[in-house]
Formats: structure tokens, C-alpha cells, sequence
């Protein structure tokens, strides 16, 4: 291998393992703001997450009836402009990503899959933890790692009493 073919080796595998971080960190951003979704979230950078011609969709039995498909840019965020009310939609929301899978394939194209947790509680008070197989298409449009597919399959929902009881943490004294 010649100094230059493997310099060139050597710059494909640092762009791959900086395009993993930077998917990440897109991913990671995106339940941030889903975490605090509300009158004061900026759409502009939540939609911006997006490629413009990107798709949301809820796949599989509960969530393709609950959420359908979402196509461009600006209409995911007029869906996700839906939650920034007052009062705030969620009282509580919390995401948690885990089982992360991220294969670029290509200088601009990349997928990713995650199993998500969400923790919720709602303007009425009620409860509800959700568990959701994510798969996400991503691809690098003006130099950026977006969602350029996103999907959420459902994996179980159920109403909980509450999340967060006044009663003082078990500790050791």
C-alpha cells in the first residue's frame, strides 16, 4: 500500500468514526428537545434535524394509525409544533436510547437504530411509559448528519399511576 493510499485509508475511517459522533449528537439532540418540548422550544433547530425532504413515520400496528407519515421538512415541524403549547403538553418527558446500532455506508449516507424508552406525564396528569424500536435513515446535506428517514415502531405502551413521588430517596444514614 503506497503512503498515500493509506493516508486516504486513514481519512475514510476518521470521517466514518466522526460521522458515527455527529449522527449521534443528532440523535441525542433531537430527544433533548423532544425532552422539553413546550412554547419555548426552538422548531427551528428541532426541524433543522431534519434533511428538507425527510420523512417521520410511526410503522407497525399502534403508531402507523397514531402518527401516519410525515413528508418534508416544514411538515414535521408543523406536527412537532402540535406539542409547543401552553400549558405544556408533557409535564414530564423523558426520553432513553439504547442498543444503539450506526452503520455509515457511504460519504452521505448512513442508518441507525436505537430502542428508545420514553417516560411521560401529561398536562392531566395522567402517565404513560412507552418503548419504541427506532430506525433512522440519516444523510449529510450541506456538510450536516440529518434525519433523513425517521421511523418508530412500537414495541409496548401502558398507562403508570405517577413517576415522581414527594417521598424522600431510601438512603443509607
Amino acid at each position: 500500500m503506497t503512503d498515500l493510499a493509506h493516508v486516504r485509508q486513514l481519512e475514510e475511517r476518521l470521517d466514518r468514526l466522526e460521522s458515527e459522533g455527529a449522527i449521534r449528537a443528532c440523535i441525542n439532540r433531537y430527544m433533548f428537545l423532544c425532552d422539553y418540548l413546550d412554547a419555548r422550544t426552538p422548531l427551528d433547530e428541532l426541524a433543522g434535524l431534519f434533511t428538507t425532504d425527510a420523512v417521520w413515520e410511526g410503522i407497525g400496528e399502534k403508531y402507523k394509525g397514531t402518527f401516519g407519515r410525515i413528508e418534508g421538512r416544514e411538515a414535521i415541524g408543523a406536527m412537532m409544533g402540535k406539542y409547543m403549547v401552553e400549558p405544556a403538553h408533557f409535564a414530564l418527558n423523558v426520553h432513553f436510547l439504547t442498543s444503539e446500532t450506526i452503520r455509515v455506508h457511504a460519504p452521505d449516507a448512513a442508518t441507525g437504530a436505537w430502542v428508545m424508552l420514553q417516560t411521560s406525564t401529561f398536562a392531566s396528569g395522567a402517565s404513560h411509559l412507552n418503548a419504541a424500536r427506532l430506525s433512522i435513515d440519516f444523510a449529510r446535506q450541506d456538510g450536516v448528519w440529518r434525519m433523513a428517514h425517521f421511523r418508530t415502531e412500537n414495541l409496548f405502551s401502558r398507562p403508570v399511576e405517577h413517576w415522581n413521588a414527594s417521598a424522600a430517596l431510601p438512603v443509607p444514614r
